[in-house]
């Protein structure tokens, strides 16, 4: 991960896209330090103006369900096999909360009906429920102890559409109705452009380009926002149907990153600097920018020295 800045404000939705291995749920496990020992991270992670890489081990175990939470992805591998899912949901609500068990009932119960459950299926274990159930349980879950911020990472993965759908629907309500800031996940940019209002494309531990998610998928100014876009075909254009564009090869061993622009090797329009000269990210328009050589006056200046 190199030089992230983002910003999620209450009641906002920030999509996160990428291929696997660029930094999405690396970024998600950082901001909770989740992270494995021995893991080095600089600069600041701020909630609500507190500093979540300065806390005490104590203040971070309470903000990891109060302050901000996660809803990975595989809910069959997240939950405990051999409790009931009620135990689960209540767990963090009488350990944060301080509720008694006939509390901490009562709030599961209501939980599990927030997000579209009978709260009977409080005594269920999880291979009792679908995928879709048990991917509700887990966004019950991160609601138990009503954090300001909820980590989505993949939440709809595994889900066959129609669940998918309902998913989605449930997450926009929620935000929307308790003014939760939201950080989605995923290497759908379709699904994060309906979804969220902002959306952020990451390259080999990086943002390359970040604006409104519709804007961004619709009309990315990043070579690499345009393939991505680009890879999913459009309904009704039989052209992007029965020909998408992928894009050939892999992102670069974080280890062992190319010169320059780390997107060059696979860039169809990288210049001869593009191996060179590493590129911020910069003004694209308003309220948008991306890191590409091709965009904003740096554009200019080198068309302009190209013209014969």
């Amino acid at each position: 991960m190199r030089g992230v800045n983002l910003t999620v404000n209450a009641g906002q939705k920030l999509g996160i896209a990428g291929e696997s291995g660029c930094g999405k749920s690396t970024l998600a496990l950082a901001l909770l330090r989740l992270l494995p020992a021995g893991t080095r991270v600089t600069g600041e992670i701020l909630l609500d103006g507190e500093d979540v890489l300065t806390m005490k081990w104590g203040r971070v175990r309470a903000v990891r369900w109060a302050g901000a939470s996660i809803v990975f992805q595989g809910a069959m591998h997240s939950l405990n096999a051999v409790h009931r899912v009620g135990e689960q949901i209540a767990e963090p609500i009488l350990l944060h909360r301080k509720a008694t068990p006939t509390g901490a009932r009562k709030k599961t119960g209501e939980l599990l009906e927030q997000v579209g459950l009978p709260a009977a299926r409080a005594s269920a274990y999880p291979h009792e429920l679908s995928g879709g159930q048990r991917q509700r349980v887990m966004i019950a879950m991160a609601l138990a102890c009503d954090p300001r911020l909820v980590i989505a990472d993949e939440p709809t993965t595994a889900l066959d559409v129609m669940i998918q759908a309902q998913i989605l629907r449930l997450i926009q309500q929620l935000v929307s109705e308790q003014e939760l800031g939201l950080m989605m996940i995923s290497h759908d940019l379709a699904v994060l452009s309906d979804t969220c209002d902002r959306l952020a494309v990451m390259y080999a531990g990086r943002v390359v380009e970040e604006g409104p998610a519709r804007q961004v998928y619709e009309d990315a100014r990043h070579p690499y926002g345009q393939a991505l876009s680009a890879a999913f075909p459009r309904i009704g254009d039989a052209g992007s149907r029965f020909a998408p564009r992928g894009l050939p090869g892999d992102p670069p061993d974080p280890a062992v990153l190319p010169s320059g622009c780390t997107f060059h090797p696979r860039c169809a329009v990288a210049l001869d600097s593009c191996a060179a000269e590493d590129q911020a990210l910069r003004s694209a328009e308003e309220d948008r920018r991306a890191a590409c050589v091709h965009v904003g006056p740096v554009a200019v200046a080198d068309e302009a020295r190209s013209t014969p």
